[in-house]
């Protein structure tokens, strides 16, 4: 076990993130079942409120941050080093330190339940919902961090596909021989690299808010709440192609093989 927590090969590290991605995948599973027997009734009580609140905000949270986007991450760490030629990423280091922190900032949001409360305002978590006066106990100050955690992560772990893609690809191998899962990769890092930080910022402000006592989202105090959705869907948008985009590489390798056809 000390190989595979010290490690850093990128078959390795891909295989972590796809274990780790399922575990949360079964967990945010769960909750969608509590959720819908919740809702099979009429003025159901198997969850209070708040409950409720809390299992819809960490499904949308899990299932966009810890299992999706990770997913791809795992595929990308497993197969791109292997269809370019190159030995491994670019910064093995870093790319461990990616997948550690995402981890950790999964286990942080979740350990959320048994602190105090879990976030209850949606994964979207819009202001001035999750000022204190709204949202008074702990459970949007472990998203927030967690939040910030997992865009980090990302943004490292975009960089690093970025480089390997552009400067470990084997001798001959242009950009127009690329397989299209590479492709995708790569214009889902750029994505990652340019979205994430608006994120990154939103919840970096959200914190300081809830936690220094400034007022950016505090429409009372001269704060602006539509500040929020801007840089929430500045990143929000190009996040549904990140989700989707190395799906359809994928599906663009195995199709053909399948098929015998050549993609064109």
């Amino acid at each position: 076990w000390r190989s595979w927590i010290t490690t850093v090969d990128h078959k390795r590290i891909g295989l972590m993130y796809l274990t780790t991605a399922f575990i949360y995948f079964l967990v945010a599973g769960t909750f969608a079942l509590l959720m819908r027997v919740q809702l099979a009734r009429p003025e159901a009580s198997f969850l209070s409120n708040n409950a409720y609140n809390q299992i819809f905000t960490m499904h949308g949270t899990t299932m966009i941050f810890l299992v999706i986007m990770p997913l791809a991450v795992g595929f990308g760490n497993y197969l791109i080093p292997l269809m370019i030629g190159a030995q491994d990423m670019a910064f093995p280091k870093l790319n461990a330190l990616s997948y550690w922190i995402y981890l950790f900032a999964g286990i942080f949001m979740y350990s959320s339940f048994i602190l105090g409360g879990a976030p209850n305002d949606g994964w979207f978590s819009y202001a001035p919902l999750t000022e204190l006066t709204y949202s008074p106990g702990h459970g949007m100050d472990f998203w927030a961090l967690g939040i910030l955690l997992l865009t980090v992560s990302s943004t490292i772990g975009g960089i690093n596909f970025i480089i390997t893609i552009l400067q470990l690809h084997t001798k001959g191998m242009s950009m127009g021989r690329m397989p299209l899962f590479v492709w995708m990769t790569l214009v889902t890092s750029f994505l990652v690299v340019f979205s994430l930080p608006s994120l990154t910022t939103a919840a970096a402000l959200l914190l300081l808010d809830r936690m220094v006592g400034t007022h950016f989202y505090n429409v009372a105090e001269g704060g602006n709440d539509l500040l929020w959705q801007h840089l929430f869907w500045f990143f929000g948008h190009p996040e549904v192609y990140i989700l989707i985009l190395p799906s359809f590489g994928i599906i663009s390798e195995v199709v053909p093989v399948f098929s015998r056809q050549p993609l064109f």
